[in-house]
């Protein structure tokens, strides 16, 4: 058996983190992903277990049954190097509406100065291609969106807000992402997303999952206030199809 493509560290005494090379990869991504899905169909069954896929990394957790850990360690390397080398997990692919107008993107003239872009190109940049899934987090419901185009890779804030509005979609070096609730941040501002992506009290809270693919739509402000007011009453219809992972 050949050694397998992750680490394999104690997390706790109740958990184990498998990390993969330390890099942002789709390959590496769907691999994590298609292991947790085996895992959760083969071996680790029942709702004792929680996996937690990030980036290049898998969390195994286990608060009922702590001992349960241990005999993993010998057991994953085996798992893994029987997964089919085409296995790819189910993933979705959502279309989400992004208003860009300068009354919910308060740093998007900021942004187009430093990247010497025209506002109008850097919606059409971030609008152009589907972006990756590759872990949800720091708040619950934010997505980290990889694939981000070279032309819009810029370094965080130098001052983070104590105040970003639930919507905002913000860039930060090679990601973008959605804040799902009010709170401190230091991403760049260029839009706001009108429906929600993470409610606390639905099962699951969020829509969209590690993997799945996200392209942006770029609206305007009375279609981004439509959109708002569907959600408030529960009736926007997502549009969802199966993604090419």
């Amino acid at each position: 058996m050949s050694a397998p493509p992750f680490t394999i560290k104690p997390f706790g005494p109740a958990a184990l983190l498998l990390e993969w090379p330390n890099r942002v990869d789709e390959d590496i991504l769907m691999d994590i992903l298609g292991f947790r899905e085996s895992l959760l169909k083969h071996h680790l069954l029942g709702p004792d277990w929680e996996l937690i896929p990030v980036y290049h990394s898998l969390t195994l957790i286990n608060r009922t049954d702590p001992a349960a850990i241990k005999d993993l360690i010998r057991q994953l390397p085996q798992w893994h190097s029987s997964l089919p080398s085409q296995h790819k997990p189910q993933t979705q692919y959502w279309e989400i509406p992004v208003c860009y107008d300068e009354s919910l993107a308060p740093d998007l003239l900021e942004v187009s100065e430093k990247l010497g872009m025209d506002p109008q190109k850097v919606i059409e940049a971030h609008t152009a291609q589907p972006y990756r899934v590759y872990g949800i987090g720091f708040l619950p419901g934010f997505l980290y969106l990889g694939g981000v185009p070279e032309a819009l890779k810029l370094e965080r804030r130098a001052e983070p807000r104590l105040h970003v509005e639930k919507g905002s979609v913000g860039l930060a070096g090679a990601q973008t992402g959605i804040y799902p609730q009010v709170s401190p941040g230091g991403w760049h501002i260029i839009g706001s997303c009108p429906v929600p992506l993470f409610t606390p009290d639905k099962t699951p809270p969020c829509v969209v999952a590690p993997g799945d693919q996200i392209r942006f739509r770029a609206i305007e402000k009375a279609e981004y206030d439509l959109h708002k007011l569907e959600s408030e009453i529960g009736i926007y219809n997502y549009k969802t199809g199966h993604s090419n992972a």
